[in-house]
C-alpha cells in the first residue's frame, strides 16, 4: 500500500498527468463536434440520399484519443524517473524493484480505467442525443445491447496505459516509446490493412481496434477474420501484460 500511495502521489503531482487526463476528457467534446456536424451534414442532404446514408460509431473514432494519450501517461510514468535520476531513488526505497512497475502499473490502470468510461459513455450519450434517428437509427438501439461493445471500448484504454508502462521500462526513452506507442494504434494496422490476403486478415484480427468487436461476437467490422471471443480476451490481455513481465525482468537486471 505505501508503493500504491507513493506511485499516486508522483502521477497526481506531475502537470503531465493533468495534461493528459484533460485532454482525454476534451474527446468528449470532439465526439459533440463530430455529432453536431454530420447530423448537419444529414439533415441538409437530399431527402433520396439520406436511406442509403451511413455514420461510424463516433465513440470508437474519438476512443484514440484516451488510448493515446494514457498510453502517454504510462510511458511518462517510468520514462520521467529515468530522466530525472529519480528512479535511483525509487529504487532504493524499494529494493525489489518488482512492486515499482506493480504500483505504476495499478495505479496507471485505474486512472485510465476511469478516463476511458467517461469519454466513452459521455461521446456515447452525446452522440445518442444529437444524432437520435439519423443515419438508419445507428444511435437508437438500446443501452443494454449497446453496452457490452461499449465496456469492451473503454478496456483497450488501461491496455494502452500498461502498455505505455512496459514499453517505457523496456525503452527507457521518451521519444522511443511513445513512437511505438503511435506506431500500435495507427501505423502497424494501416500497413496490416495494405498486406495480401490471406496475411491481412490474419494479422488484422489481432490488431488492437478489432478486439472490442471480437470480445461481443460482433461480425459487423472492417477488420478481418474474426477471433472468437476468449482468444480475443486473451490477445488483448497480452498486449498489456507481455511489455510488462519484459519491462520488469529488465528492471531487476539493469542498473537504474
Amino acid at each position: 500500500m505505501s508503493v500504491l500511495a507513493s506511485e499516486w502521489l508522483k502521477i497526481r503531482s506531475v502537470r503531465s498527468s493533468h495534461l493528459t487526463v484533460g485532454i482525454s476528457l476534451a474527446g468528449i467534446l470532439l465526439g459533440l463536434g463530430l455529432a453536431w456536424v454530420t447530423a448537419d451534414m444529414y439533415d441538409n442532404a437530399a431527402p433520396a440520399h439520406k436511406p442509403g446514408a451511413r455514420l461510424a460509431e463516433l465513440e470508437e473514432v474519438v476512443l484514440m484519443v484516451p488510448q493515446l494519450c494514457m498510453g502517454i501517461m504510462g510511458v511518462l510514468t517510468m520514462t520521467s524517473e529515468y530522466a530525472t535520476g529519480s528512479m535511483r531513488t525509487t529504487l532504493t526505497a524499494v529494493p525489489k524493484r518488482w512492486p515499482v512497475m506493480a504500483g505504476k502499473s495499478v495505479v496507471v490502470s485505474v486512472i485510465a480505467l476511469f478516463t476511458g468510461s467517461a469519454v466513452v459513455f459521455g461521446t456515447y450519450l452525446v452522440c445518442r442525443s444529437l444524432i437520435d434517428d439519423r443515419f438508419g437509427g445507428i444511435y437508437q438501439v438500446p443501452l443494454t445491447d449497446k453496452l457490452p461493445l461499449l465496456i469492451s471500448l473503454i478496456l483497450t484504454v488501461p491496455v494502452f496505459a500498461l502498455l505505455g508502462v512496459g514499453l517505457g521500462a523496456i525503452l527507457r526513452s521518451i521519444s522511443g516509446a511513445i513512437v511505438v506507442l503511435v506506431g500500435a494504434i495507427h501505423v502497424i494496422p494501416i500497413i496490416v490493412g495494405n498486406l495480401p490476403e490471406p496475411w491481412s486478415d490474419l494479422l488484422g484480427s489481432v490488431m488492437i481496434g478489432a478486439l472490442p468487436h471480437e470480445l461481443v461476437g460482433d461480425t459487423n467490422t472492417v477488420y478481418g477474420s474474426l477471433l472468437p471471443p476468449a482468444a480475443a480476451g486473451a490477445v488483448l490481455v497480452a498486449y498489456a501484460l507481455l511489455p510488462l513481465l519484459v519491462g520488469t525482468w529488465l528492471l531487476r537486471r539493469r542498473d537504474a
